[in-house]
């Protein structure tokens, strides 16, 4: 179990995705996003969303991101921050997101 204290310790921000790449040297189908966080800058993170959207889709999509974790290097890339989703139907990563435009940068509480 993780205690309530544990649990502030990550920081989720709301992020807008601002660009989205091919990233043909990871293992599997994955993107490569930049996310701007607003008054913390724009950061870059490895995605493996393909199952579900194309990058059209992505593209200026807010979504929510673990922006306190250590920089983790996928083949080339360096990705500074984990985007939530989930792959409880193994069927491909579903994106948590906003029902409503948020400013970039707010924490999630």
């Amino acid at each position: 179990m993780v205690n309530i204290d544990n649990f502030k310790k990550i920081e989720l921000r709301i992020g807008t995705i601002i660009e989205v790449n091919e990233f043909p040297e990871a293992r599997n189908p994955t993107y490569q996003l930049k996310i701007d966080f607003g008054g913390f800058g724009i950061r870059q993170s490895s995605a493996k969303v393909t199952d579900h959207y194309s990058k059209e889709d992505l593209l200026d999509r807010q979504i929510v991101a673990v922006v306190n974790f250590p920089t983790k290097k996928v083949a080339n890339f360096n990705s500074e921050v984990l985007v939530l989703g989930t792959d409880g139907n193994d069927k491909g990563i579903i994106l948590l997101d906003v029902d409503k435009p948020i400013q970039n940068g707010v924490k999630i509480s």
